[in-house]
């Protein structure tokens, strides 16, 4: 079962949210992917009417669930971002939906999306902590994973990557590791900082960040795909 949301309050987070990143970011837009894994259609419907667009989703059947409950005015508006671990037969159940793969992390991957959707917008994403539960590619992989996606045709436009948990100077030397790869790959985004880590992520020159708690709520624990 989902989370229920109140779309006033998501409105009001969203908002302060917004006035947040303008402060810690006065010289640059800092984007909000709002992330609804765990929740129902209302939670990308209640981001929509607060001016929200880029939706991400964590496991391929809920983004399927809740584009299908969308009304065809929502869709054309909603960029759906892909941010979970993903498994290559799923890919062709998504791409008729997603905008942007940020969670591209190895070569068969890479091959899938673009043998499925030629010219896709995809990221690379690098395990910044190390954690083996965590997706990602190691940071010595992804120079030569950006060149693969644009071997291929795809459309690389940026890096992500996840912080430390709980451990802020980690998280912070990480993510400017992963900042200055894209500066030299020439890659524009870097979708770094999440709601427990965002200041750090702004702070080393995060492009967007992936918040769901700091928006929604606390998820009802998640009991099957």
């Amino acid at each position: 079962m989902s989370t229920p949301v109140n779309p006033q309050l998501v409105s009001e987070n969203i908002h302060d949210l917004q006035d947040r990143l303008a402060r810690l970011s006065p010289d640059r837009d800092v984007r909000i992917v709002a992330v609804t894994k765990g929740f129902g259609v209302d939670a990308p419907r209640a981001a929509l009417a607060a001016g929200i667009t880029m939706i991400g989703e964590n496991y391929a059947q809920e983004l399927v669930a809740k584009h299908e409950e969308l009304s065809s005015e929502e869709r054309e508006r909603i960029e759906w971002h892909f941010l979970g671990r993903l498994q290559r037969n799923k890919v062709r159940s998504l791409v008729s939906i997603v905008s942007v793969w940020q969670s591209v992390d190895r070569v068969e991957l890479i091959d899938e999306i673009a043998r499925r959707a030629p010219g896709a917008k995809v990221m690379i994403q690098l395990n910044l902590s190390e954690e083996p539960q965590k997706g990602g590619a190691p940071l010595s992989e992804g120079a030569a994973l950006v060149a693969h996606a644009r071997d291929l045709g795809l459309d690389v436009v940026g890096l992500m990557g996840v912080g430390t948990a709980g451990d802020a100077a980690d998280s912070s030397v990480a993510f400017g590791t992963l900042v200055a790869l894209a500066e030299e790959l020439g890659l524009p985004e870097r979708s770094i900082g999440m709601s427990d880590d965002l200041e750090v992520a702004v702070g080393q020159g995060s492009t967007m960040v992936r918040v769901g708690t700091g928006l929604f709520g606390a998820r009802a624990p998640r009991t099957g795909v």
